[in-house]
C-alpha cells in the first residue's frame, strides 16, 4: 500500500504539471521528474533506478495528457499534419533508441543530463530566446535527422518535446501557433516510444518499487495524469489574464533553483 501522502504529493506534481503546462506552454517532464525524484527518495526507492523510474513515469504521463492537447490544438487548426507525418519516423526511432541507452546510463550520469537540460529550459524562459527564421523545413532526411535527435534527447529527459522542437519549426518559418500545435501532436509518438522502451528495459530489473511496469511507476503515473488533465484547462484559460511574460521569468528562477538543489544533491 502506498501511504496517503505520497498519493497527495503524486495528485499535486500532477496539478502543478498540467498547471503550469496550460499557463505557459512548458512541457510537463520538466516540472514533473524532479518533483518524482524528490517524492521517490523520501519513498526510499531504490537509487539506481531513481532516475529511470522518474523518466519512465513522465513520459508515460505524456502519453495521455499530449491525446488532450493535440485535439484542442487541431480543432483550431493549429497542427501542421504534413511536419508531424514526415518527422515521426525519426521521432519514434530516436526516442526508442534513446531508452536503451538510458537503460546502460549510471544513475548520476543521466541525472547530470537533466540537470543541463533544466538549466538550458529555465535559461530559454528567462531570456523569451525565440530563433529568427532563416530556412526553410529540410527535406525528409533532414526531417528525419531532426526527429531522431528530439526523439533522443526527449527519452533523456522525460519530455515531449516541445522545448527542441518548437524552436526548430520556427526557425524554419513555422509560424508560432503553428509550432506549438504541430509540437503538441509530436509529443504523442514521442511519449508512446519511450514509454515502450522504458518499459521493455526495466522489465528485467529487480527490486523495483511494488505496481511497477518495467521503468514506470503505475500509482504515481494515474494520479498525475488526472490531475493534470483536470487543471491544464484552467491554466491556459489563467495564460489570458496574467502577466505570463513575467511568470515565464518566475517559473525560470524557479527551474534554477531545482537543478540547483538536484545538483547539490548529485555532489
Amino acid at each position: 500500500m502506498i501511504a496517503w501522502q505520497f498519493i497527495l504529493l503524486y495528485l499535486a506534481a500532477g496539478s502543478l504539471a498540467g498547471f503550469l503546462a496550460g499557463l505557459l506552454g512548458v512541457g510537463g517532464g520538466v516540472v514533473i521528474v524532479p518533483i518524482l525524484m524528490f517524492i521517490f527518495t523520501a519513498q526510499h526507492f531504490p537509487a539506481d533506478h531513481m532516475m529511470h523510474l522518474a523518466i519512465g513515469t513522465s513520459l508515460a504521463s505524456i502519453a495521455f495528457t499530449s491525446v488532450a492537447s493535440l485535439r484542442a490544438h487541431h480543432a483550431h487548426n493549429a497542427v501542421n499534419w504534413n511536419i508531424v507525418k514526415r518527422i515521426t519516423p525519426g521521432i519514434l526511432i530516436g526516442t526508442l533508441a534513446g531508452t536503451f541507452l538510458v537503460a546502460k546510463l549510471p544513475a548520476n550520469l543521466l541525472k547530470g543530463l537533466f540537470i543541463l537540460f533544466i538549466f538550458y529550459v529555465a535559461t530559454q524562459l528567462l531570456l523569451n530566446f525565440k530563433p529568427k527564421p532563416a530556412r526553410q523545413l529540410p527535406g525528409l532526411p533532414g526531417m528525419f535527422f531532426a526527429g531522431g535527435i528530439i526523439g533522443l534527447v526527449s527519452s533523456f529527459v522525460g519530455i515531449g518535446g516541445g522545448a527542441l522542437s518548437v524552436p526548430f519549426m520556427t526557425s524554419s518559418n513555422i509560424r508560432m501557433h503553428n509550432a506549438i500545435g504541430t509540437s503538441a501532436a509530436i509529443g504523442f509518438p514521442i511519449a508512446v516510444a519511450g514509454t515502450t522502451g522504458y518499459v521493455l528495459n526495466g522489465l528485467p530489473v529487480e527490486n523495483l518499487p511494488a505496481w511497477s511496469a518495467g521503468f514506470i511507476h503505475l500509482p504515481s503515473l494515474a494520479c498525475m495524469v488526472i490531475a493534470s488533465m483536470l487543471l491544464a484547462p484552467y491554466g491556459a484559460r489563467a495564460a489570458h489574464r496574467l502577466p505570463v511574460a513575467t511568470l515565464k521569468k518566475i517559473f525560470a528562477v524557479f527551474l534554477y533553483v531545482i537543478g540547483a538543489k538536484l545538483l547539490l544533491n548529485t555532489i
